[in-house]
C-alpha cells in the first residue's frame, strides 16, 4: 500500500528538497529548502546545508558565529504563514475550525471557492486524502498560480485529489453529489443557489467572511433561499500564555478577529425546516430590509 501524498516528506531524516524551519535562541523562525552544496546565511554566521542532510529531525546546528539553531520540519500552520502570498491566507485557527465544524472527512467530495494563496486548500487536501476530491475555483489567474505553487511545494508535487479551475463558481460549477462546500469570497450569497443544487442532502455549506455586513447578508440569503437548516455563525480568537516559573499570565498580544465562520446543512428536496422561534430586538429589521419576512411578519 503506497503512502498518502506528502507523507514521506513528514518523517525520517532530512533529505534534499525538504523544507526546514530553524528556530534561533530568541524563538524566531527561518524557513528554507535543503539543497546539496548550499549554505544557509544569517547575520550570526552560516552553516552548510549538507550538515543537516541525513540528520534526524530535531537536530541542532551551529553557525560559524557559534549560534545554535534548532532544525525541524515546519508544521502546516507554520508553512502557510510563511509561504508566498497573492491574497491573504486563511489563518490556521480558522482552517482548524473549518475542518472540524464543516466535518471534513477522508474521502470527502469538497468544493472550494476563493483559493487565495492556497492555505485552506492545503489543509483540505490533507484532510480528505488521496481518495477524496477537492475542486477549487478562483476567479483570478495570478492568485491561482501562486496557490498551485504553494500547495505543490508543500506536498512535493501535484496532489491527485485536487482540481483547480480559474473562473467564477456560479458560472463554472459542474460538480454534483458534493459533500461539503467552502466559500471564502466577498459575496458568498451570489453562489448559494448553485451550491445548493450541488450539495447532497445533509451536506454542509461553510462560509468564511470578514465583516458583519457580509455575515448578515449571507445568513439572511440562506434563510430566504430555503433548503438549509438554521445557519450557525461564530468567530474564534487565540491567546497564548507566558509561563516562566510562578509568572503565569496571558500574553499581551493575541490573534483576534480574522473572520466570521458560518455553517448550514442542506435539507432533503422539498423539505421545510421546523419554524425557528426567535424574538429579535426591536429595530433589528430596519425599514430598508428586503429579506425574509420583509412584510412585517415575525422572522423565523
Amino acid at each position: 500500500m503506497s503512502e498518502p501524498t506528502g507523507a514521506a516528506r513528514r518523517r525520517g531524516p532530512f533529505k534534499v528538497g525538504d523544507q526546514v524551519q530553524l528556530t534561533d535562541p530568541k524563538g524566531r523562525h527561518y524557513t528554507f529548502t535543503l539543497e546539496a552544496g548550499k549554505n544557509f546565511h544569517t547575520h550570526k554566521g552560516s552553516f552548510p546545508h549538507d550538515e543537516l542532510i541525513g540528520a534526524p529531525e530535531g537536530s541542532v546546528v551551529r553557525t560559524t558565529g557559534n549560534v545554535a539553531y534548532l532544525a525541524l520540519r515546519p508544521l502546516l500552520p507554520d508553512y502557510v504563514l510563511s509561504m508566498p502570498r497573492g491574497a491573504a491566507v486563511v489563518y490556521p485557527k480558522d482552517a482548524g475550525q473549518i475542518l472540524a465544524f464543516a466535518d471534513i472527512f477522508p474521502g470527502a467530495r469538497v468544493v472550494e471557492a476563493g483559493v487565495g494563496s492556497g492555505s485552506l486548500s492545503a489543509f483540505l487536501l490533507r484532510a480528505i486524502g488521496d481518495q477524496g476530491m477537492l475542486h477549487s475555483y478562483e476567479r483570478r489567474e495570478d492568485f491561482a498560480d501562486i496557490a498551485r505553487q504553494n500547495v505543490e511545494r508543500y506536498f512535493g508535487g501535484p496532489h491527485p485529489a485536487w482540481q483547480l479551475t480559474v473562473g467564477d463558481l456560479q458560472d463554472n460549477l459542474s460538480d454534483t453529489e458534493v459533500d461539503r462546500v467552502i466559500l471564502d469570497m466577498l459575496a458568498p450569497w451570489e453562489c448559494l443557489e448553485a451550491v445548493s443544487k450541488a450539495l447532497v442532502p445533509g451536506g454542509i455549506l461553510c462560509a468564511y467572511v470578514a465583516t458583519t455586513t457580509q455575515l448578515a447578508r449571507t445568513v439572511e440569503s440562506i434563510r430566504e433561499l430555503g433548503g438549509f437548516n438554521e445557519p450557525t455563525a461564530w468567530e474564534s480568537m487565540i491567546r497564548n500564555w507566558h509561563i516562566e516559573g510562578l509568572a503565569v499570565r496571558p500574553d499581551h498580544r493575541m490573534i483576534g478577529h480574522t473572520g466570521f465562520l458560518l455553517t448550514a446543512r442542506r435539507l432533503a428536496d422539498g423539505v421545510e425546516p421546523p419554524m425557528r422561534r426567535r424574538r429579535p430586538a426591536k429595530g433589528a429589521y430596519g425599514e430598508d430590509y428586503t429579506g425574509p419576512n420583509a412584510d412585517g411578519g415575525t422572522p423565523r
